[in-house]
């Protein structure tokens, strides 16, 4: 009986060790769920990220905060880079930190001569 307890106590430790994973400054592809990385689970637009080529909708952090999602370099338009930091729960990323970075190969500044 002893045996079935440990058997039973290591396969729930590991159960739950598997499903929350830790992530520390890692570079992550950052977008809408819905408009870019083809996620069915909600309606409308929500900012999701895709780690080890699974996706995940995130908490913690809103497209909102990144400026316009339809502007041309938006969350709704495009898939961005991030660095980001929190823990994979379940279907979702609890983000503890969520850094989107600059879109590649742009080269200017808001001071020249027009409107981002």
């Amino acid at each position: 009986m002893s045996k079935i307890i440990t058997l039973v106590c290591l396969f729930a430790a590991f159960a739950t060790q598997a499903q929350d994973k830790k992530i520390e400054k890692q570079t992550v592809e950052a977008s809408c769920g819905q408009c870019k990385l083809g996620m069915k689970d909600k309606k409308g637009c929500d900012l999701a990220v895709r780690i080890d080529n699974k996706t995940y909708f995130v908490e913690g952090a809103k497209m909102e905060q990144f400026g316009d999602a339809h502007g041309h370099d938006g969350m709704c338009t495009t898939i961005r880079k991030a660095e980001v930091s929190g823990t994979i729960q379940g279907d979702k990323f609890v983000a503890t930190s969520f850094k989107v970075l600059p879109v590649e190969g742009h080269n200017h500044d808001a001071h020249d001569g027009h409107k981002h």
